[in-house]
């Protein structure tokens, strides 16, 4: 079984190292890529004012948040919660830095970034040039986003959830009620985890001619094959 959390947070600022703090975080569990409808959402009190700009971005004024838990009544609860799942977020490092440091001056432990996908790196190496922001990967896969007037964590997560598995190649055949074809997209994350998930290799030899062969059919008909760089 692969057990995968997606979410978002949102903050007062960019910068944790100067002050800047957690206002929410909301999550969705994915169990072998398929949603669950298992969450996490908490609004954080961030103990300091949340400048206007910031709630021009995702509403959640200071007034509004002051009641809410401190992060470390919650710290307990989000780790139980993403227990050792593999995290995906989009431009990760913004969110993963966040949390750490909230985590870290808890003396808890921190989240790996070995078990952490980033979908704004996905997305970037699939189309290259182009704006891969949540909101234009949504309009990509005609993923209605109509409701994300504000910036929302758990929002944010479950149209990230989505978004993620186009990524992965879209969803299994069977699951698409709508009949609408769907391309499947070459990504390297999809077949690491196939690859994981053999238990032992499988050998299957090659005689001389058929590895010639093989050389030949990919000089003559594919150019530049990312395999063969």
């Amino acid at each position: 079984m692969t057990r995968e959390i997606v979410f978002d947070t949102e903050t007062t600022g960019f910068d944790y190292a100067n002050g800047e703090r957690l206002v929410e975080i909301g999550a969705v569990e994915l169990v072998n890529h398929v949603p669950t409808g298992v969450t996490f959402h908490q609004y954080i009190n961030p103990e300091k004012e949340v400048p206007e700009e910031v709630v021009k971005v995702h509403g959640l004024t200071y007034e509004f948040l002051k009641d809410f838990p401190t992060f470390d009544k919650v710290a307990d609860e989000w780790l139980d919660f993403i227990g050792d799942a593999t995290l995906v977020a989009h431009n990760a490092s913004f969110d993963i830095n966040f949390v750490n440091y909230e985590l870290k001056q808890l003396g808890k432990p921190e989240m790996e970034w070995a078990r952490v996908v980033d979908t704004l790196e996905i997305a970037r190496s699939l189309f290259p040039g182009t704006r891969c922001s949540l909101d234009a990967l949504c309009k990509r896969f005609e993923i209605d986003n109509s409701s994300r007037t504000f910036h929302g964590a758990l929002l944010d997560a479950q149209l990230l959830a989505e978004v993620y598995l186009e990524l992965l190649g879209g969803k299994e055949p069977s699951l698409l009620l709508d009949g609408k074809e769907k391309n499947v997209k070459n990504n390297v994350a999809q077949t690491e985890d196939i690859v994981r998930n053999f238990k032992e290799a499988r050998l299957f030899p090659l005689s001389e001619e058929d590895i010639k062969k093989h050389e030949n059919f990919l000089s003559e008909k594919i150019k530049g094959a990312i395999w063969t760089s």
